[in-house]
């Protein structure tokens, strides 16, 4: 298994210079006031693809060796990581099909269908996406590009951090976390940050993992809104980085998240899907202490249904 280091956090960096966009720190006088806290919020709902996945999803397929990559790409992903991997795919004129869940958001499915990769549907419930995505691999001869237990996709993932260490320092992070790619990518660019890995109500499997110092499930069926963050369990990958430099986990409910997005809106003008807003929520539960620290979310993704954004606005 090989972790993955600054230095290769930073060799991503330069792979995907130009492709994947520098995103802004945003900041909110009233979500200072609300939290005594100074914050700063990584915008990842503005980078391509509308969310993070585009830096991981561009590293994993610019590090492939030419011969490979000519043959396409095979991923599995509830939305994000697909239109990622579509997006890339599209950038290097390579082939790409996608495993997505037959009940993931529509916006997220056409979105993977706009980019011209092939999806096809599964069964979350009855069926296992790692076991479609290994057969379509083996029978395609495509690369299989994981969503989050791969070094170079959590080296890109990671970029995110190194652009937020350029203009703060940060005392502590907030990062949504379901397999753990994107916070351990970010533990390993921002060393010195606290980080607090932030997963749905219910799906808490990174707290119980940490705690237990192994890796935990979750039991199948738990729903959320965050439909980006309900992963059975964490990467091995992730899991041997964050039991080293997470510093906790927490989780926050459905209504929480919505009432994020709405705050989200109002002062910081930007629309997030609801596990882009999850560590909005959790910095404004009050579970971590943040008062006088200065304080970085990532603002993961705006992939975000127009019926559930409303539902957002009307709580």
């Amino acid at each position: 298994m090989h972790i993955p280091t600054i230095e290769d956090v930073k060799l991503a960096a330069a792979r995907i210079a130009g492709i994947a966009v520098r995103t802004p720190l945003l900041c909110s006088d009233t979500l200072d006031e609300a939290t005594g806290a100074r914050v700063f919020v990584k915008a990842e709902c503005l980078q391509r693809g509308g969310a993070f996945k585009m830096r991981g999803a561009t590293n994993a397929i610019a590090a492939l060796a030419p011969e490979l990559r000519a043959r396409g790409v095979i991923a599995f992903s509830s939305g994000n990581h697909a239109i990622a991997v579509a997006t890339a795919a599209r950038h290097f004129g390579i082939g790409a099909t996608i495993v997505m869940p037959a009940d993931a958001p529509k916006i997220k499915l056409d979105r993977t269908r706009a980019m011209g990769a092939e999806v096809i549907t599964y069964d979350r419930e009855g069926e296992s996406r790692e076991e479609i995505g290994a057969r379509l691999s083996t029978e395609r001869g495509g690369a299989l590009i994981k969503p989050f237990d791969d070094p170079n996709v959590i080296a890109g993932q990671g970029t995110c951090g190194l652009e937020i260490g350029v203009e703060i320092a940060p005392d502590i992070v907030f990062v949504p976390a379901s397999g753990g790619g994107l916070a351990s990518g970010i533990a390993l660019a921002l060393p010195g940050a606290r980080i607090v890995a932030v997963e749905p109500r219910g799906h808490d499997d990174i707290a119980r993992s940490l705690a237990a110092g192994a890796i935990a499930r979750n039991e199948p069926g738990v729903r959320s809104i965050c439909d980006g963050l309900l992963t059975e369990q964490m990467g091995e990958i992730p899991f041997a980085i964050a039991r080293e430099r997470f510093d906790q986990a927490v989780a926050v409910s459905d209504d929480e998240v919505l009432r994020a997005m709405k705050f989200a809106f109002l002062n910081l003008k930007i629309v997030l899907e609801p596990s882009g807003a999850a560590t909005l929520a959790a910095l404004l539960s009050g579970r971590v202490e943040a008062r006088g620290k200065s304080v970085a979310l990532i603002a993961s993704g705006g992939n975000v249904d127009a019926e559930t954004f409303a539902r957002a606005l009307g709580v």
